[in-house]
């Protein structure tokens, strides 16, 4: 049912409505209670920070959800709750109940990405937290719609440019914008993101600090047995400090235990001994998986 309905959507567009899913969320947003919204922002480190951080909220014994994309081998990958990707069934019941809510037009005229979104949020809505990455990263992005607690900001380059911007200071402009009030950012490699961020916080009145500001000694220690823990490469690590930083923001207290179960498939994932498959998409992502790769011979896909 669900997944005929999503395989009648185009997945691009030669112009997008920004406006259609703030239309419909404000008509509907009575009916869907939504829990406490931690936003990813950024051009990489999305879906693993992301699930770095539900995994450990989930054993910390939170109800959480983390929506991601994109997914490599079935659609429910997008949609993991509890520890496991939502089922089949769920996802189905989710879709139905959603269509009662929302016209025929509405059904019709959301985007593949947009109707996903909503539906992830049905899902989630009995939850504590949801770890709700964006797709194109920015204000408009379907998921700047939900109110939100907490954003975090991960490395920013460019990508997605006929929608973001044609320079690192438009996309990184863009993205930013979607901070509604506290932000944390993570290490950037383009210094002129950061001069975006000063200029973001001053102009919308938000708080966006540097992930440095929440990290203790304790937790660099803890950062360090995880990352032996799970053989995480560099720049895997630095996405583990941006979802500790949140922890630490949320004033909640972690051992390197709980991210044990937070490796998220796709991401230099070893399919045998010299396979891996990861999902990097753009110039950062290449270059951080050539730095963590240079010195071994590997097959990736």
């Amino acid at each position: 049912m669900l997944e005929s309905f999503l395989n009648s959507k185009p997945l691009y567009y030669d112009e997008i409505d920004y406006g259609r899913m703030p239309r419909v969320y404000e008509r509907i947003k009575d009916r869907i209670k939504i829990p406490k919204v931690i936003h990813l922002i950024g051009t990489n480190g999305k879906g693993t920070t992301g699930r770095f951080l539900a995994s450990a909220l989930y054993s910390l014994g939170f109800g959480v959800g983390h929506y991601t994309s994109p997914h490599i081998v079935d659609f429910n990958e997008r949609i993991w709750i509890n520890g496991e990707n939502a089922t089949i069934t769920s996802l189905n019941l989710a879709h139905k109940q959603l269509l009662q809510i929302i016209t025929q037009e509405e059904s019709n005229s959301l985007s593949y990405f947009e109707y996903t979104t909503f539906l992830a949020m049905f899902v989630f809505q009995n939850l504590e937290y949801i770890v709700l990455e964006a797709g194109l990263g920015g204000e408009y992005d379907a998921t700047a719609v939900f109110p939100k607690v907490l954003t975090l900001i991960t490395p920013i380059d460019k990508d997605h440019e006929a929608f973001l911007g044609d320079t690192i200071s438009e996309i990184a402009r863009t993205k930013l914008n979607a901070v509604q009030n506290v932000g944390i950012v993570a290490k950037q490699i383009n210094l002129k993101v950061l001069e975006i961020v000063e200029e973001v916080s001053n102009k919308n009145f938000v708080t966006i600090s540097p992930l440095e500001n929440f990290l203790s000694d304790a937790d660099y220690q803890k950062i360090d047995e995880i990352s032996k823990n799970l053989k995480l490469v560099p720049y895997l690590i630095e996405n583990l400090k941006l979802s500790i930083s949140a922890l630490k923001f949320l004033n909640i207290h972690y051992e390197s235990r709980d991210f044990n179960n937070s490796q998220l498939f796709g991401r230099l994932t070893p399919l045998t001994d010299n396979i891996l498959v990861d999902v990097g998409h753009n110039v950062l992502a290449g270059k951080s998986i050539f730095l963590a790769l240079k010195d071994k011979k590997n097959i990736l896909v």
